[in-house]
């Protein structure tokens, strides 16, 4: 499906990083791998340290911090807000939605839409069309995207599939509307078919918590994980992104009408730095272009990845000048989405700690 919208701009975006990172050498002694084949494994996939929340932090609670740092520093006000959006796959409660805490803890008006929205790896780019599709209404004028996910938690210590890659992470972004007339194009595909190659099979209303689904397995490759434990079939997801991603990537510039050498970054959610250079060689972009140091400092916070990105990469570049970018992401769902844009006179675009 093809989107195009005119007048919107992002006008900020804030990530919130957990304060405590795990080096990759604290886990490894968990996993049922040799100590060659981990710094092997580290060496492949782009492995350092992630960020890790508390025990006890939640989603909500990073969102509200950045919030109050933006409201604190002058750079959001709260009676702008007319829309409030969370994406994640990690609230604080099945009910109420945390859109509505937030809103609440904050005293925002009433005369507001509140909307919590379950997305994982592309939660970003759903967020964002989600987010201009408002804007087309007289009523709002400004938007908040809020992107968080504390998926760290849900993974077995004994899982090197998932544990070193899983970060912690929630992103702020501020979406409003524009005078200028910059065409912004997206397109965005989901395949529930292959919903299960990523999924936590135990704790919703299919398959409640108990004391036997928190009995630790032991699969094929050697991982033990419990059936409460986040699960991805990486095969299973490398095909999807590799068959998937490039021809999305390719109808998005036929789509605009541009070519690769109009894109001045392509900033990917980022699942492992394997994966990604094996989509830069697909589309044919230099390394230097997508970048993949996204995992190794901070760990794959699911959609949060692409903020964190462009807030990591990309710094004073797009609040003191004007940059072309290309964002995609993909996974949880499966869902696949991507987003041409300039990014260009932003209030801010900075990482806080939490």
């Amino acid at each position: 499906m093809d989107f195009v919208f005119h007048n919107k701009r992002i006008a900020g975006i804030l990530t919130v990083l957990p304060h405590q990172s795990v080096p990759f050498e604290d886990e490894m002694g968990n996993y049922n791998f040799s100590p060659v084949k981990c710094q092997k494994l580290k060496l492949a996939m782009g492995y350092r340290e992630h960020r890790v929340a508390q025990k006890g932090q939640t989603s909500y609670d990073f969102c509200v911090y950045g919030m109050q740092y933006l409201f604190d520093e002058g750079l959001l006000k709260p009676e702008e807000i007319d829309a409030l959006l969370f994406v994640s796959q990690s609230p604080d409660y099945f009910i109420p939605p945390t859109s509505n805490l937030i809103q609440g803890y904050f005293g925002l008006k009433s005369d507001m839409l509140c909307l919590d929205i379950n997305q994982g790896c592309a939660g970003f780019e759903v967020g964002l069309i989600q987010a201009f599709m408002l804007l087309d209404q007289p009523a709002i004028n400004k938007v908040v995207l809020l992107n968080a996910d504390v998926l760290s938690s849900k993974v077995s210590d004994y899982d090197r599939n998932s544990k070193p890659l899983i970060g912690d992470a929630a992103s702020v972004t501020i979406v409003e509307k524009a005078n200028e007339d910059n065409a912004i194009y997206a397109n965005i595909k989901m395949d529930g078919t292959g919903a299960l190659a990523l999924n936590i099979p135990a704790g919703g209303f299919r398959m409640p918590s108990t004391p036997q689904t928190a009995e630790m397995e032991e699969d094929l490759s050697g991982n033990k994980r419990s059936k409460d434990n986040l699960v991805m079939r990486g095969d299973d997801v490398f095909n999807f992104v590799q068959r998937e991603v490039p021809p999305m990537i390719e109808h998005l510039m036929e789509q605009a009408h541009i070519s690769g050498d109009d894109i001045d970054w392509y900033m990917f959610h980022q699942p492992n730095k394997f994966m990604l250079h094996k989509l830069a060689e697909k589309l044919n972009v230099s390394y230097d272009k997508m970048p993949a140091n996204i995992v190794e400092n901070f760990g794959n916070a699911s959609g949060v990845t692409v903020p964190t990105n462009i807030s990591f990469n990309l710094g004073e570049a797009v609040v003191n000048g004007s940059v072309r970018v290309c964002m995609a992401g993909f996974g949880v769902g499966l869902t696949w989405a991507s987003i041409y844009m300039k990014l260009e006179k932003m209030m801010f675009n900075k990482i806080i700690e939490f």
